[in-house]
């Protein structure tokens, strides 16, 4: 029913290079592999998630352990920082500010 020969092929062939053009059938090709790459690395992602939702399964049904609770880690209290008034606050910032604008200034003197 289905008996593709040679001549039946090439005139396929034919038709596909008289629609499409001959540089568009490369391309053409190129995408429908790299579709084909997509989708079996895909089919086969599914099949091993498949895989081990049976295994996570399976080892529900089995016989449950006691398994030790994991450890909550204590949470760090942080010293307390000593509290600066505004005008403190705003001093150092300026002497970080000026330190900020020595150190550019240099940098550029630099490459210069």
């Amino acid at each position: 029913m289905s008996n593709l020969g040679v001549p039946e092929l090439l005139i396929i062939a034919l038709v596909l290079v008289l629609l499409f053009g001959a540089k568009k059938l490369p391309e053409m090709a190129r995408g429908v592999g790299r579709s084909l790459r997509i989708f079996k690395s895909e089919t086969a992602k599914l099949r091993e998630d498949d895989d081990d939702t049976h295994t996570v399964q399976a080892q529900a049904q089995a016989p449950a352990q006691p398994q030790p609770q994991p450890v909550q880690p204590q949470p760090i209290q942080a010293a307390p920082a000593p509290t600066l008034s505004a005008e403190e606050q705003a001093r150092q910032l300026e002497e970080q500010a000026a330190r900020l604008r020595a150190s550019a200034a240099s940098q550029s003197d630099k490459r210069v």
